[in-house]
């Protein structure tokens, strides 16, 4: 069977409390491990994607607009949809499998994904992966 979950392959979560959302696989676990045993990945996603700027929004305003929010997860293969588009973001560094042991690791890792992801957005790259889906699975995104 051929391989397509690779890691940094933008993803959609099917199942569960971020479903419609859109994340990127970190590490992939295909075999699963003792206490998974299934085929599992580890992804870091968007919890809550960043508003839309306008001219007339002051300083502040664009700041607040340009937050976002992360999600560090182990999800089942059978409750991602993968897309066609690869990000290019390094957090493997920064999210392993062992930041999602302890409450104090996972919110760092959390942390450190948004302050990755928010540089991202700044900087105008992958735009396909800050654009909220209207409907739950379309993709007719023009990249």
């Amino acid at each position: 069977m051929v391989k397509f979950l690779k890691p940094n392959k933008a993803v959609i979560v099917l199942q569960g409390r971020y479903a419609g959302r859109k994340a990127v696989i970190l590490k992939s676990f295909d075999e699963g491990t003792r206490d998974r045993p299934y085929g599992h990945c580890l992804v870091a996603g968007i919890k809550k994607y960043p508003s839309k700027v306008i001219r007339k929004d002051s300083a502040k305003e664009t700041a607040k607009k340009s937050r976002v929010k992360c999600f560090v997860k182990l999800v089942n293969y059978q409750h991602l949809m993968p897309t066609r588009y690869t990000l290019d973001v390094d957090l493997k560094d920064v999210v392993t499998a062992d930041a999602l042991q302890t409450k104090d690791k996972k919110v760092a890792a959390c942390k450190a994904t948004k302050e990755r992801f928010e540089e991202r957005f700044k900087t105008g790259k992958n735009r396909y992966y800050n654009v909220v889906l209207k409907k739950k699975f379309e993709l007719y995104v023009v990249s």
